[in-house]
Formats: structure tokens, C-alpha cells, sequence
């Protein structure tokens, strides 16, 4: 009876029934079609037919023998070597095979529909018992309900999955993310969303217009340069960019300037450099994950010496450090858990490889010393944990080797990288579900993994809660002060270390991709986990204050690789026909018939044999294509496509309407220049419009240039009452030779204004009237009062010179001038 821990086990146990229910049965095998082909997912006693062991799962041949299978009740009985001949691989040792031996199938069923078959070899042809034949129908039952169970809940992990890639890729097109991090997204999601093609690559090409924000343009004349972006195999940072996001969620809801920074384990950058660079720029708090705590202590201690709140997440800090908190995992208990599970898949004991990051890591080690606690108890030996030092090839190189060396019957991977690794492994010797492996955290490739039962168990940090928690208790020591907000968390486990780091536990949960007695479903884990983030983000977003900064340093990891490259549209290409057509197109890249498609002959030469290209589509309009390469032939069907496609729909969605946001976001900045520029001109009209020249002692002359009207006026009266003051002035000609009408309302603007230079000792002369504005005045019956006018500048100049007692004196052209003197 399956646990739901163990499909591998569960149906090797299934055919070893089988086998023992049958006198002189030597050999049994379950074969289970996948497309037009079967896989072999359990064998006994075939090893003595090939040269090595058979690995599992591995081709079985056509899946011509369970469409052959009668419909009723499936019984058949075949020839041994034919049967071997054509469904075991590499098989050496036929002659070996027993004079009129035969094989007998029975159907495994789903849903009533036959989708593998039961084989068991039997010495001689025959008939059997009903006893023995309802045994038979009994144990392909099983293995046909162990498998249903499995798909189910396989088919709700993929569900899961893939509404929160969706909503990943919404989240990151709404915050602007680069290229680099929505790429890395959509290639992480659907590795992990479709396990089986095992795509090696993800690319995105999109038309050079729509990339750079345009409209994407058909027919002739579109577009013929492509933008290619591409993000390599490397170092899995689905984990701490969950760490980060966390964080930065933090800091909007609570208006916080936040600073992400990723700290090397040594050099200029390592982390104490960057404390120090925080201590130098005065923030208000440090978040750090410490990849050495020991290391990392001096430079804690020089920041708390400056007066700087400092809380460690991810790790914890040495004891007795200067770091007020720990945001994270109780890592000893976390150890235990996965110790626990690893007791489960192994009930009769075994030796276990153990892999972390780096030995230097508290954590790690934490989880490695929770895991042998457990496992001393168990029966179980584990062999001296390995470190990686955060080298993903590495971390397969040493599970590579831990297998090769034999004796493994089970390998605990204490950190990111290190259950995928000992998974790549397992897979590459065909040890893949044989090697029971508990893994850490859900990495992309940890999720395909639990999926197709690489993985049986995941301990998973909740690193997002972990990012958001950090950010949030150092915002409260800074805004309520370190003694308040360290008194409300909960106090260190001894009572006499009452000044050592405060432990806030963000828990952890156990996953396996079935439900079980003792951990969550894949599919429930991935939707809380959404609801969790989507709630984070709902939480109410004050406005930053830029004045308050915390400074987050996390670990670096190698995020070099990221291609973003210009190429050339061809038009006999997989790109260039998915753009043509609109339509979805997979290729064998290895077909002769596309020996010309230049895309198609590169991937080829990069190890591609299936390559998949999904439209991105904006009003019917193909602008983007979403690649997919596989190293598997035939990797991809139309329901595998499926998904893909909701994926490049709702990615061409958010594209576009980022593309919209960016167009409207272009506009309005180009508007808000311009209304600048306007303003700045009008400025600019205005003090030229109404200037104020001192021209002989107590004479000021202000031109009017325009239309005089009541915002202009103001202006217009508080400068020349500000000059009559400063420069004492006894006469002001107002020159309105530029007035583009002289009317009422510029009459009434004057009078005020000769009505308040009176008021300061001055006398307003208007000068400039032209014929047509007197005409225009006399015709409205406009009267000026006692303001003195004058036809002339000259004139009116002349008249206030007799007012100040002044004169002109007019000389030679070859003599000097001489200026007017009073």
C-alpha cells in the first residue's frame, strides 16, 4: 500500500508481489506508456539479462502492447524472447532464457482505459488459476490506483504552479522588471511547471519595436531585427530573490527607502564591506544573511557601535553577538524533520550522503546536526557532509562521485542547490526515485523534481515570509525604539542571556507532491504560499520616506550568463514562422527539412533536438515568441503545449499593457516638459514685457508689451511700486507704444496704478498713445483723470525732466554726449 512518499517503492513492491504470487517466476515489470512509447517505472530480477543495472525509469519500445491487449480482460500471453526482444534495452543474455517460456500481461488500468501493463515471465505457457489470475488483476489494480493517485495530484501541483507563474509574471510586468528577472521567471516556471520535456532553455524574442515600447507592425516593412533574450543554465536564485521580494514588499507598506545588496563571501564586496559602507552612509538598520557568522562579527559589532540596529536572517548570528534578532528557521529542528522523512522512505535503516553549501554557514550545519540526531536513532549511517561553496557544478560533480562510490541508499540535500544536484545525479546513473533524497527549500528545479519523483521530500523555508518579517521588527526598532520593540518579541531560550539575538521562527512546512499523515501537498503548499504573498502585497503601501533607509544584504550568488542580444528576423526560421502565422510550431531541429532554418541548425548544434516556439499575441498581431528547447526528441505534445501558451498569453498581455504604461508614462513626462518650458517662457515674456530702466535720477520708464489683464497687472504694479521705493523715484513713464489695446480694462489697470505711484510721492505719465488708441478710447468714453499723457517717449521724457529739474543738453556728434543732469 502506497504512503503517497514513495511511487518508486510502492511499485517495485507491486512487481516483487507479483513475481512471488507465481511459482518459478523469476522476472516481473511494470511498463506504463508515455506518448507513443513505454517506460519501464519497476523491474525485478532483469539485471541478470542486460550488462548493468536498468535504470528506471528507461525505455521500453513501442506502446504497441497495451493497444493490443483485449479489451475485456486483457489477458495475453507472448513469447519470452520475442517480448525482451523488442521491450528490454541492450538486452545480452536471451540465451539464457528458459526452452517455451512465455510472458504474461495484464493491463493496468486508469479510468477504465488501459495505460501500461503488468509483465511477468513464466516458465512455461500455462494456463493459470483463476486464483492466481484475480491475484494478477488485483496487483495491476494497485499499481494502476498508485498512479491515478499520483496524477491527480500531479495535475493540481501543475495547476498550482502554473497560477502563480501567472501571476509572477503579472507581478514583475507591473513592477517594471528587467528583462533579466521576467525571462528568469518565465524559464524557471516552466521548467518547473512541465518536468517530463525537461526544457534545457527558455528564450524570449520579441520584435525590436515592441521590445523598445512600439507597436508591433505587420505586413511590409515590419520590423526586421529582432531583441533575444536568454538566461543560461546557472545558479538557482529562486530563493533569495524570494528573500528579496519579501523585503522590498516590506518597505512599501511600511514607507521605508529600502537598499538590497549582495554581499560576496570574501573581497572588496563581502559583506563586512558592506556593513561598513552602511555604517559610513549613516542608515537607520542593516538586514544581513550571514554566509560566515564568525567573519561577519566584528563588522555587527561596528555597526552597533555606531548606533545601528542590526537583525540576521536566512542564518543566524554566533552566540553572543551584537545583532539584536534572528528572522529565519529553527535549523536543528528543521534537520530533524527531514531526518524524520528520510526515516519513512528508508524504514530498514541505509547510509545517506549528506551535501550543504558551505561548512562555514551555521545553518547548514544546524540542519545537518538535526538531521544525524535523528538518524542515529534510525538505523541510519550518514557519510561526512559535502560543501559545494555555492558552485552548482560542483555541488553535481560531488553527488556524481557520492554515488559512484556505491553504498548510498538514500542523500539529504541541507541547502538550495543541493537536492537538485543529488537529483541530476540520481537521474544521469538511473538511480532516479531508487535514491531517496529530502530535499531544502523549493527551488524551480526542486518543484520538477517532487513532480516526477526524483525528489520524495522537501523541508521548505518560507523566505519570502523571512525577507518581509526582517524588514518589518528592524522598522519597529527604529520607529519605537530597540528596548520597546525587543520586549514584545520572544525572549532567548536561557534567561541569563537576556542580551543575546531575539529568534522570530518563520517556520518551515514539509512537501511531498502527494498529500500525507506527516507533510502538505505540492499543490496546497504552492497555493498558500501564493495567498500568503498576494496578502503581503495587499497590505496597505505608504509613501517611502527616503529619509529613512535600511540596508539588506543578502548572499551573492552567480547571476552572470543573462544574454540580451540584437539578430536578424529570417524569415525561414521557427521564429519567423511563428511571427508569420501567428500559430504555435514544434520542429525536430535534427529534420532535414530544416537544415536551411538558421535558428533551427543553431540549436541543433547546442545539443536542441526538440524545439517549441509559443506566439505572443497583441490584437491578433504576433510580436514576441516564447522558445523552448528540449534535448529529448518528440519532448513536447499538444497538451504539453497547453500551458505554454496560457503562459505566452498572459506574458503578451502584461507586456503590452506595460508597453501602454511606459508609452503613457513617456507622454506625460514629455507633456510635463514642455508645460515647463511653457512656463518658463511665459516667465521669461512677462519680466521682459514689463522691465523697470532707471533712466536719469528719480525717472523710471516701463514699457508695456501686451495685453494688460489682471494677473498681469498685479504684477505689473507690484514691481513698479518696489522701484518707485527703492530709487526714490518722482516720475514714471509708462510707455504703452506696445499695448495691443488700450480699452477699458487696460484703462482702469492704469489708473489704478497712477492712483497708487500718487500714494508713494510719484507722478504717472503715460506715453506712447497711438492714434488709433486714442481714437478707441474717445470712442468708449474712457477718461484718464488727471494722468498727464504724452504722444512720445521723448515727450513724456522731456516732461519729467521739468518736473525734477533737469535738463537736455544736446552736443556735436564728435563731441562727447552729455548725459541729462539735474
Amino acid at each position: 500500500m502506497s504512503n503517497g512518499l514513495d511511487l518508486f517503492a510502492a511499485l517495485h513492491r507491486i512487481v516483487q508481489d507479483t513475481t512471488d504470487s507465481l511459482p518459478g517466476a523469476r522476472r516481473g515489470s511494470l511498463l506504463i506508456r508515455e506518448g507513443d512509447r513505454l517506460v519501464y517505472r519497476a523491474a525485478v530480477g532483469l539485471e541478470s539479462l542486460l550488462p548493468g543495472p536498468l535504470p528506471i525509469p528507461s525505455d521500453a519500445g513501442p506502446a504497441s502492447a497495451v493497444s493490443l491487449l483485449d479489451p475485456d480482460d486483457g489477458a495475453r500471453v507472448v513469447a519470452v524472447a520475442a517480448w525482451y526482444r523488442e521491450h528490454l534495452p541492450d538486452v545480452v543474455a536471451l540465451d539464457r532464457l528458459p526452452e517455451g517460456a512465455v510472458v504474461i500481461l495484464t493491463p493496468v488500468r486508469m479510468r477504465g482505459r488501459p495505460i501500461g501493463v503488468l509483465a511477468v515471465e513464466q516458465p512455461a505457457a500455462e494456463p493459470l488459476p483463476d486464483e492466481r489470475r484475480a491475484r494478477l488483476d488485483a496487483l495491476a489494480g494497485s499499481a494502476g490506483a498508485a498512479l491515478e493517485r499520483r496524477e491527480l495530484f500531479d495535475d493540481k501541483a501543475r495547476s498550482a504552479h502554473e497560477n502563480r507563474v501567472l501571476e509572477e509574471v503579472l507581478n514583475a510586468v507591473s513592477a517594471q522588471a528587467s528583462p533579466h528577472a521576467l525571462v528568469e521567471i518565465i524559464s524557471n516556471g516552466i521548467k518547473s511547471l512541465q518536468p517530463r520535456p525537461q526544457w534545457s532553455a527558455v528564450e524570449l524574442a520579441l520584435l525590436e519595436d515592441a521590445a523598445c515600447g512600439g507597436s508591433p507592425r505587420s505586413g511590409p516593412g515590419a520590423a526586421r531585427e529582432l531583441c533575444v533574450y536568454r538566461v543560461p543554465r546557472r545558479a538557482p536564485v529562486a530563493y533569495w530573490n524570494n528573500l528579496r521580494e519579501g523585503a522590498f514588499v516590506a518597505g512599501r507598506a511600511l514607507g521605508v527607502n529600502v537598499t538590497y545588496r549582495c554581499g560576496e563571501t570574501t573581497g572588496e564586496a563581502d559583506q563586512s564591506a558592506l556593513i561598513d559602507e552602511g555604517v559610513r552612509r549613516g542608515v537607520h538598520g542593516i538586514v544581513v544573511a550571514p554566509s560566515d557568522a564568525a567573519a561577519l562579527e566584528p563588522a555587527i559589532r561596528r555597526a552597533a557601535e555606531a548606533g545601528i540596529p542590526v537583525v540576521t536572517f536566512d542564518a543566524p548570528p554566533v552566540d553572543g553577538s551584537r545583532a539584536l534578532a534572528y528572522v529565519g528557521t529553527d535549523n536543528v529542528a528543521a534537520g530533524r524533520l527531514a531526518g524524520e522523512m528520510m526515516a519513512r522512505l528508508l524504514p530498514g535503516g541505509g547510509v545517506v550522503g549528506t551535501q550543504l553549501t558551505s561548512l562555514r554557514a551555521m545553518n547548514g550545519r544546524d540542519r545537518v546536526a538535526g538531521f544525524g540526531a535523528v538518524a542515529a536513532g534510525k538505523a541510519i549511517a550518514m557519510r561526512p557532509p559535502s560543501e559545494n561553496l555555492y558552485d552548482t557544478s560542483l555541488a553535481l560533480q560531488l553527488a556524481l562521485n557520492a554515488l559512484r562510490e556505491g553504498g548510498l541508499s538514500g542523500a539529504f540535500g541541507a541547502c538550495a542547490e543541493n537536492g537538485p544536484a543529488w537529483g541530476m545525479a540520481a537521474r544521469a546513473l538511473g538511480r532516479a526515485g531508487d535514491l531517496k533524497i529530502v530535499a531544502f527549500d523549493l527551488m524551480p528545479e526542486t518543484i520538477a523534481m517532487l513532480r516526477e519523483g526524483t525528489i520524495h521530500a522537501a523541508v521548505v523555508q518560507r523566505e519570502h515570509d523571512m525577507g518581509y518579517r526582517a524588514v518589518q521588527v528592524l522598522h519597529d526598532m527604529i520607529s519605537r525604539g530597540v528596548e520597546a520593540a525587543l520586549a514584545e518579541l520572544p525572549a532567548p531560550r536561557q534567561a541569563e542571556h537576556r542580551r543575546s539575538p531575539r529568534f522570530i521562527d518563520t517556520g518551515v512546512d514539509v512537501v511531498t507532491l502527494e498529500s500525507t499523515p506527516w507533510s502538505r501537498s505540492l499543490a496546497d503548499h504552492l497555493s498558500l504560499e501564493t495567498s500568503r504573498r498576494s496578502a503581503n502585497r495587499r497590505r496597505g503601501v505608504a509613501a517611502v520616506d527616503r529619509s529613512i533607509e535600511l540596508l539588506v544584504i543578502s548572499v551573492d550568488v552567480d547571476e552572470e550568463g543573462f544574454v540580451e542580444e540584437r539578430a536578424r528576423l529570417e524569415r525561414e526560421s521557427l521564429v519567423g514562422r511563428v511571427l508569420s502565422t501567428g500559430r504555435p510550431v514544434v520542429i525536430d531541429t535534427q529534420a532535414s527539412e530544416h537544415d536551411l532554418w538558421p535558428d533551427a541548425v543553431d540549436a541543433r548544434r547546442r545539443g536542441s533536438v526538440t524545439r517549441a516556439g509559443v506566439p505572443l499575441l497583441a490584437r491578433g498581431v504576433a510580436f514576441g515568441v516564447l522558445i523552448l528547447d528540449s534535448e529529448r526528441r518528440a519532448a513536447c505534445s499538444p497538451e504539453e503545449l497547453d500551458p505554454i501558451e496560457r503562459i505566452a498569453d498572459t506574458l503578451a498581455v502584461a507586456l503590452e499593457n506595460a508597453q501602454l504604461l511606459r508609452r503613457v508614462t513617456e507622454r506625460s513626462q514629455e507633456l510635463e516638459q514642455a508645460n515647463r518650458h511653457q512656463a518658463s517662457l511665459l516667465s521669461t515674456i512677462h519680466e521682459l514685457s514689463s522691465p523697470v530702466a532707471p533712466v536719469a535720477r528719480h525717472i523710471l520708464v516701463m514699457p508695456v508689451v501686451g495685453t494688460m489683464d489682471r494677473q498681469r497687472s498685479g504684477r505689473f504694479l507690484e514691481s513698479m511700486l518696489r522701484e518707485i521705493a527703492e530709487r526714490r523715484a518722482r516720475v514714471v513713464l509708462i510707455d504703452v507704444t506696445g499695448m495691443a489695446a488700450v480699452d477699458a480694462a487696460a484703462a482702469d489697470h492704469l489708473m489704478t496704478a497712477a492712483r497708487a505711484a500718487g500714494l508713494l510721492g510719484a507722478e504717472v505719465v503715460l506715453v506712447g498713445i497711438t492714434p488709433a488708441a486714442a481714437q478707441l478710447m474717445v470712442e468708449q468714453g474712457l477718461d484718464l483723470g488727471n494722468v498727464v499723457t504724452r504722444s512720445t517717449l521723448e515727450l513724456g521724457f522731456a516732461h519729467a525732466l521739468s518736473k525734477t529739474g533737469g535738463r537736455i543738453v544736446y552736443g556735436h556728434a564728435s563731441s562727447a554726449r552729455s548725459a541729462p543732469r539735474s
